[in-house]
């Protein structure tokens, strides 16, 4: 293939050179061609100076072109390289152009409105596009990758503004528009529902032609018979007029709708065609009223909600988290599921587009972060058509998705480390990317604060899928959290060796080998080896100057100890002496208690013998009076017998004696004291008083003293007037404080 400039495309073919014969060799004779390089066996970019890019097949047809309205800078392209990561890269005349061209990854923008893209349908080989200017379609081609098909979009002129759906039910094409519902014929849209928002079509069987159908509108949800090769409006679901854009059947035709801000209903199907309402709160097992999402998986109706998935139990009727999602999602927030034709489902997490692929023994997760932050928000559209096409609705026209594409390409991950900087208050470049230079270790003076590095991955287009992980052998030797900074910088670093280490991951889980680069971070003057030596000589030094001031030390130490020693003797004997003095006193006063308490028990003993005084002087009196009652004069004889033996053992006035004194031993001379402090007071007022300070009561004190209860009181009123006692005063208390005055 030979490319001249003016005069188009050329082969060279058995030894001649033949022009291309190809109706577009006309454009390249026009467009200039300044550059070509080959793509592949059947491909070759030609870069123009006034055309752009074009690729073109062995005959020259053209396969893609870019140009200005496609993104490029400016359509004159000076030359054109295609690397080995099948990527092309653009010289223009002012400026470079990037071209992922082996991307899986491709957008649609008809017309190049970039109008929000929120459907899409193929339908004999004609794919619709509905977009927020209303719908678009073009003519595709016989291949797997439908991207490469070439058209130009041309608009259904009869429907404007916002389209929210594009449906195929019994052979015909709905459309779900701001204004109403539309039927699309011939490329000519037909109204057949003057009602105001309709944001879907389900068909209520899954037998085609289906009979009826259900559309979720602004303000409830509107029925649909199919009759003569025709949808007719026939009724709406009664007592229901919220917004139904997330419908869903299940299993025993009950109708799920969900609302993100009002809450999830279900109408369920009596046998004569109404439609009872069920509206599910909180209380049924749902996180949250708010956020929740109906959608039928694998002929199963679930709810994405902001805690991961829900799944309905109809036994309890009750919602509970999908063990199976949650195994594989967890608790994440997700507002969009959809099941495609190989099982696989696709979801949407915080503007996330993730699926997880059923392909594999196992279950796994695959997120596409290229597409992150690019999905149109709130209103997400997935079209799975098959595994080469993927159709997602975006901010900007739609996205392309070749799945088993970008599941294959997972391109070679080398990591480079760029640049290593250091800093204090200068800055210096020690490391340049080259890898030449890791050859030699480089060595830092103490004095450089900052180390800074810069990293990347040797791959283009893919850096939103791109994760980092790095450490610093010598400061932490574990590696840090995955991250997408290409940047680290440690600051102040000791002295002593380092080696950097980081790695790079794909969103496939795959790892590159590790990268590292080594530094020496230089002692600072004071601790080099000059200075080393002196510090030894110094230490040691000072360590014989500390034994020599030890000895001496020691010497002092053993002499003075050798007094202290004498003077501890000399204290010890003292001290011998003064313990003997001390154990004679506490011997004293230990025999001095034992005499007290024996005292104590002598007066109790002599109480008792008053007592016994006292009954015998009862016994006397008794006596007595039996003696002037008998009439027998022997049995009188032997009774003055008994009162003369009582006579003789009578020896109260003693045994008082004894008690007072014995009492004023336990009292503290209670006696003698109230006697000072009285000294009229008789002896009979000193015994009421000894048993007042004793604490007896009336009745002891009248048996104690030989005379009845009355006459103790007033015995007690006698003695409260000889003392000059105030009737406020306690008898009793007044004998207890002279004993403590004492």
């Amino acid at each position: 293939l030979i490319t001249t400039l003016k005069n188009g495309v050329f082969l060279f073919l058995s030894n001649k050179i033949i022009k291309l014969n190809n109706s577009n060799n006309k454009i390249f004779e026009n467009q200039r061609i300044y550059s070509a390089t080959k793509i592949n066996n059947n491909w070759v970019a030609l870069a123009t100076s006034n055309g752009g890019l074009f690729i073109i097949d062995k005959t020259g047809n053209i396969i893609q072109s870019f140009s200005k309205k496609e993104g490029l800078q400016n359509n004159n392209i000076l030359s054109v390289f295609f690397d080995n990561q099948s990527n092309l890269w653009l010289g223009l005349d002012n400026g470079i152009d990037f071209i992922k061209y082996n991307s899986a990854i491709k957008q649609i923008n008809p017309l190049y409105e970039d109008a929000s893209g929120y459907a899409a349908l193929i339908k004999n080989d004609i794919l619709y596009l509905g977009t927020s200017n209303g719908v678009y379609f073009v003519k595709l081609h016989s291949l797997d990758d439908l991207s490469f098909s070439r058209g130009d979009f041309q608009p259904i002129s009869t429907i404007k503004g916002q389209s929210w759906s594009l449906t195929e039910i019994n052979n015909q094409v709905l459309i779900g528009h701001h204004e109403g519902a539309f039927v699309i014929k011939d490329f000519i849209s037909k109204k057949i529902s003057t009602l105001p928002g309709f944001w879907n079509f389900i068909p209520t069987s899954g037998v085609y032609p289906t009979s009826e159908i259900i559309a979720g509108n602004y303000k409830g949800v509107k029925i649909f018979k199919f009759e003569n090769n025709q949808f007719l409006a026939t009724s709406v679901i009664q007592d229901f007029v919220e917004s139904s854009r997330f419908l869903a059947i299940d299993a025993d035709d009950n109708i799920w709708i969900s609302h993100p801000y009002h809450g999830l209903y279900k109408m369920v199907k009596q046998s004569n065609g109404v439609y009872n309402k069920i509206y599910y709160s909180n209380n049924y097992g749902l996180p949250s009223k708010l956020n929740n999402y109906i959608y039928k998986i694998k002929n199963e109706v679930i709810v994405a909600t902001e805690k991961g998935i829900y799944e309905y139990d109809s036994e309890k009727n009750l919602f509970k988290p999908s063990q199976f999602y949650k195994k594989l999602i967890g608790e994440k927030s997700i507002r969009y599921l959809k099941e495609d034709a190989s099982g696989n489902i696709w979801f949407i997490h915080e503007k996330k587009l993730g699926v997880i692929d059923f392909t594999s023994k196992e279950p796994y997760i695959i997120y596409i972060p290229e597409l992150d932050n690019k999905l149109l928000g709130g209103f997400e559209f997935i079209y799975p058509i098959n595994n080469y096409n993927i159709i997602l609705g975006g901010e900007k026209g739609f996205y392309h998705l070749n799945y088993k594409k970008y599941k294959e390409i997972i391109p070679n991950l080398k990591l480079q480390i760029r640049g290593v900087k250091i800093s204090s208050n200068k800055d210096s470049l020690i490391f340049g990317g080259y890898s030449k230079d890791f050859n030699e270790i480089q060595e830092l003076n103490y004095g450089w604060k900052t180390v800074h590095f810069e990293y990347s991955a040797k791959v283009f287009g893919y850096e939103n899928s791109l994760e980092y992980s790095y450490k610093l052998i010598g400061f932490d030797n574990n590696w840090s959290n995955w991250t997408k900074q290409t940047i680290k910088e440690y600051t102040n670093l000791s002295e002593g060796k380092y080696t950097f280490e980081v790695k790079v991951r794909n969103n496939f889980g795959n790892e590159s080998e590790v990268t590292s680069y080594s530094l020496i971070v230089l002692p600072p003057w004071y601790l080099n080896i000059w200075f080393k030596l002196l510090y030894s000589f110094l230490l040691i030094f000072t360590i014989f100057r500390i034994y020599r001031w030890q000895q001496k030390k020691f010497k002092r130490e053993r002499q003075k100890h050798f007094e202290e020693q004498k003077k501890i003797q000399y204290i010890h004997d003292l001290e011998l002496n003064k313990n003997e003095k001390e154990f004679i006193a506490l011997t004293n006063d230990k025999l001095k208690s034992e005499i007290d308490f024996k005292n104590s028990e002598l007066a109790s003993s002599a109480m008792h013998l008053v007592k016994k005084g006292e009954l015998i002087s009862t016994i006397k009196t008794g006596l007595s009076n039996i003696i002037k009652s008998f009439g027998n004069p022997q049995a009188t004889a032997e009774i003055k017998k008994l009162l003369k033996s009582l006579v003789d053992d009578e020896n109260v006035d003693k045994e008082w004696e004894a008690f007072s004194k014995h009492f004023n031993l336990v009292h503290n001379d209670f006696l003698t004291a109230l006697k000072l402090k009285h000294p009229n007071i008789t002896s009979t007022e000193l015994k009421l008083s000894a048993y007042l300070n004793m604490n007896l009561s009336t009745k002891e004190i009248a048996q104690l003293m030989n005379i009845s209860v009355r006459g103790v009181e007033i015995s007690r009123y006698r003695l409260r007037k000889k003392l000059q006692l105030n009737s406020d005063i306690n008898l009793a208390n007044y004998m207890m404080e002279i004993e403590k005055a004492k």
